[in-house]
C-alpha cells in the first residue's frame, strides 16, 4: 500500500512539473499567432474606433496581427459572454467599455455574465469625455444659454440618446437633473443615428463620446458646449467643463483590455506590457487625441476597483431615469 501511495504521489508530481512547464513554454512563446480582440460593439461605434486603433498600434508592439471582432447587440451582452467563454490562452482577449460591464449590471435582472468576477482584469486604455453639442443654428453657445434654451422652449427641446438606458441617455438625464432643466427625451437607434439627428437639426442637442462628434465638430456640423471631465483639460483646449456651470457633473466612458478568468498570470503580465508600451507610442497617443481621447493605463488592481466604484455610481443614475431592470 506504501509503495503504491509513492508511486502515485511520484506521478501525479511529475504531471504536474509536466503542466508547469508546458505553461510557461507557452507564455515564452507569447505571442505566437494572431489574437482576437473581441469589442462588444458594432463597427463604426465610437468604441469600436478607439478598439481598432488599439488594436493596430498593439499589432506592431507584439509581432503579431491583433484581429478585430465585432460582437455587437444587447447593450455589449452579447460580446462579453462570447468572451467570457472562450478559451483562456491570451489569444481572446475583450476590448471592454461603460455600457456592458457598468450600465448593464443595473438594466438586467440576468447578466449573463459577472463583470467583477468573470475576467481577468489588465488595464484601462482609454478615458473618453462625452461632449455637449448642439446643432449650430440653434442660438446657444454655452451650458447657460442651453439651459435658457430648454425653458424658453418650455422643456420642449429634443435631446437626442443612442436609445433608453444608453450611456447618452444617462448622461443627458443626469445633466439635467442636476441643472434642474426639463427637454424632451428622443430616444435613436445607435449613436450614430441620435447625432445625425442633431446635425439635421431634428433634435436640438445631446451629451455623446467624443469620438462620435469629433470630426463633425471640426467640420462646422455641431457645436461643441462643453465636455463631461470634472475640469479643463489640455486633450480639449479652451473647451469648458460642464461642472463649471453645473457643479459635480461628471460622466465619462472608458475602454480598458480584459481577457477569460483563467488565462495564466504570466500571459496576462506579456499582454499587459504590450498594451504599456502601446499606449507609450507616439502615433497611438496621437490618433487617441484626434479622438478627444485620454491614453491612460492603471495596475489590474486598480482597474477591477475602478469597475466596480463606477458600477455603484451608477445605481442612482439608472433610477433618476426611471429605469427598471428587465
Amino acid at each position: 500500500m506504501q509503495v503504491t501511495r509513492s508511486l502515485t504521489f511520484l506521478l501525479l508530481a511529475a504531471l504536474g512539473i509536466g503542466a508547469t512547464q508546458t505553461a510557461t513554454a507557452a507564455s515564452q512563446e507569447y505571442p505566437s499567432r494572431p489574437i482576437r480582440l473581441i469589442i462588444p460593439n458594432a463597427a463604426g461605434s465610437s468604441v469600436d474606433t478607439l478598439g481598432r486603433i488599439f488594436a493596430n498600434t498593439m499589432t506592431q508592439v507584439g509581432g503579431q496581427q491583433i484581429v478585430v471582432d465585432n460582437r455587437g447587440g444587447a447593450g455589449g451582452l452579447i460580446g462579453m459572454e462570447i468572451g467570457k467563454d472562450a478559451i483562456a490562452d491570451g489569444y481572446t482577449l475583450v476590448s471592454a467599455s461603460t455600457a456592458a460591464m457598468v450600465i448593464g449590471p443595473h438594466l438586467h435582472k440576468k447578466l449573463p455574465f459577472d463583470p467583477l468576477k468573470d475576467y481577468a482584469f489588465i488595464s484601462l486604455f482609454g478615458n473618453t469625455p462625452n461632449i455637449l453639442v448642439v446643432n449650430p443654428s440653434i442660438p446657444v453657445k454655452t451650458v447657460k444659454e442651453l439651459l435658457d434654451y430648454n425653458k424658453s422652449r418650455g422643456g420642449k427641446a429634443n435631446m437626442a440618446s443612442a436609445g433608453v438606458g444608453a450611456q447618452s441617455h444617462l448622461a443627458g438625464v443626469m445633466f439635467l437633473n442636476m441643472a434642474k432643466s426639463e427637454a424632451l427625451h428622443v430616444p435613436y437607434k445607435g449613436g450614430g443615428a441620435s447625432v445625425a439627428a442633431v446635425v439635421a437639426g431634428e433634435s436640438q442637442w445631446t451629451i455623446t463620446p467624443a469620438p462620435a462628434v469629433a470630426g463633425l465638430i471640426k467640420g462646422g456640423k455641431l457645436r461643441a458646449i462643453a465636455h463631461s471631465l470634472p475640469a479643463k483639460t489640455a486633450l480639449l483646449g479652451d473647451l469648458p467643463s460642464i461642472s463649471e456651470t453645473v457643479p459635480g457633473f461628471q460622466y465619462g466612458g472608458w475602454n480598458g483590455l480584459l481577457a477569460p478568468i483563467k488565462t495564466s498570470k504570466p500571459i496576462l503580465a506579456k499582454v499587459r506590457e504590450m498594451l504599456v508600451k502601446t499606449s507609450q507610442n507616439a502615433e497611438f497617443r496621437r490618433l487617441f487625441e484626434q479622438q478627444m481621447t485620454e491614453v491612460v493605463t492603471n495596475t489590474p488592481e486598480e482597474f477591477r476597483k475602478f469597475v466596480e466604484e463606477e458600477i455603484k455610481a451608477m445605481g442612482p443614475v439608472v433610477k433618476a431615469a426611471g429605469l427598471q431592470p428587465f
